[in-house]
């Protein structure tokens, strides 16, 4: 059986094969009806383009459709059509079929899922390479579809306590991106924090997830274990090989980085300042068993406070990055209607809304687009992702952007 090579990158890492995948001397290495996991073997298989056989190939199998078709016009009798071989001569590299994009939805649904493989097991001896690799598919999302990216989310967070941890590392992360380039931070800072962002919680994920499905509030031993776990998670971070200083202060500090400017601070600290603004907010606007998520301006108003209710530059930045109505968090306009922001607006109060629920309390039949520096389309009120009246379908408003 001639074997054939597929082009690199045109297989994911996750996805279920339909096919054997094979070396170049038809060595078995994944077979079919097994999804592809995520080391880094896989991945440089998946870089190289592995070997599959001649007749799995979608080309084969057109061309002995072709073959039977003519055949079967020509009178080919039942024997003669069962020992039928396609006019097939395989090149060196065959698609097995063509690869549409996945929606926007999906990729970041299966970045949540990467992350938390990888945030959930630190001792791995790859665990800073895979840690990178995710940094960088997240960097690299957030910078194509920003507010598409916000939109999903600030959604999802607002939805379920399930997953709240992988849930909230990127949200943290992507918050943090959005706000230190709004502060002008270099890249090589703004990749040191985007890094505290997805480790900060490091140890303590499993716990973070069961917590946030308790019916109970924490009690006070409960509350004890989890206080310092910025410590832990930095001399985890310490062992696997992490020599960053700024990323394992501001993972050290992230609660305990105290009120005021960030000028005069170290690197570590003044990244420890916007994370710790970055992880309160993530938290208001995420729900627990036990409480109900916060609107996007209650979080906002939370984060723009300091501790002695003083306006705080941190704080600050990640609104006037974002928005006081982000992009997935949901209003009621002047007119009565609501619906949900899709993209932030030249001013943190004015975005672009996709209105879903009609004055009188009628679902639309389609989204309707409401730009809110219209005085008779303006934003009258933030609300709670329990207060709006739909349930919302994402697939459908991705479409929108």
């Amino acid at each position: 059986m001639e074997l054939v090579q597929l082009p690199p990158l045109s297989l994911r890492v996750g996805q279920v094969l339909s096919f054997s995948l094979r070396d170049a001397a038809g060595h078995l290495l994944f077979a079919s009806g097994h999804p592809l996991p995520d080391t880094p073997q896989v991945r440089d298989l998946i870089a190289r383009g592995p070997y599959v056989y001649a007749h799995e190939t979608r080309e084969y199998q057109r061309a002995l459709a072709h073959k039977l078709d003519t055949m079967m016009l020509q009178g080919a009798s039942m024997s003669e059509l069962a020992k039928a071989k396609p006019d097939f001569k395989p090149t060196d590299t065959v698609r097995l079929a063509p690869r549409t994009a996945p929606a926007h939805g999906a990729i970041w649904a299966d970045l949540q899922w990467h992350a938390q493989q990888v945030l959930r097991d630190p001792t791995r001896p790859d665990f800073l390479v895979r840690l990178t690799q995710l940094l960088d598919t997240v960097l690299m999302r957030l910078s194509q579809q920003p507010d598409a990216s916000l939109a999903l989310l600030i959604h999802d967070a607002g939805q379920e306590a399930l997953d709240y941890s992988a849930r909230h590392a990127l949200l943290s992360l992507a918050l943090c991106e959005l706000t230190t380039r709004q502060l002008g931070w270099d890249e090589g800072r703004r990749r040191a924090l985007g890094l505290a962002a997805l480790t900060m919680n490091l140890g303590m994920m499993r716990q973070q997830d069961e917590h946030a499905l308790r019916a109970e509030p924490l009690t006070a031993e409960q509350r004890d274990r989890l206080a310092g776990h910025g410590d832990r998670a930095a001399a985890q971070l310490l062992a696997a090989g992490v020599d960053d200083e700024a990323w394992l202060a501001a993972v050290r500090l992230h609660h305990d980085a105290g009120p005021g400017p960030l000028a005069g601070r170290s690197d570590g600290e003044a990244m420890a300042r916007l994370l710790r603004r970055v992880d309160l907010y993530g938290a208001r606007i995420s729900p627990r068993r036990n409480r109900r998520a916060l609107s996007a301006a209650q979080a906002a108003r939370a984060v723009y406070l300091d501790e002695l209710q003083q306006p705080d530059e941190a704080g600050a930045a990640l609104i006037k990055a974002i928005g006081l109505y982000p992009p997935g968090s949901l209003v009621r306009l002047t007119s009565g209607e609501e619906g949900m922001v899709l993209k932030r607006g030249h001013s943190a109060s004015e975005p672009l809304v996709a209105s879903l629920v009609g004055r009188s309390g009628t679902p639309l039949t389609a989204p309707v687009l409401r730009d809110t520096r219209l005085a008779a389309q303006a934003i009258m009120a933030s609300l709670a992702p329990h207060e709006m009246r739909l349930r919302i379908h994402m697939d459908a408003m991705l479409k929108l952007y």
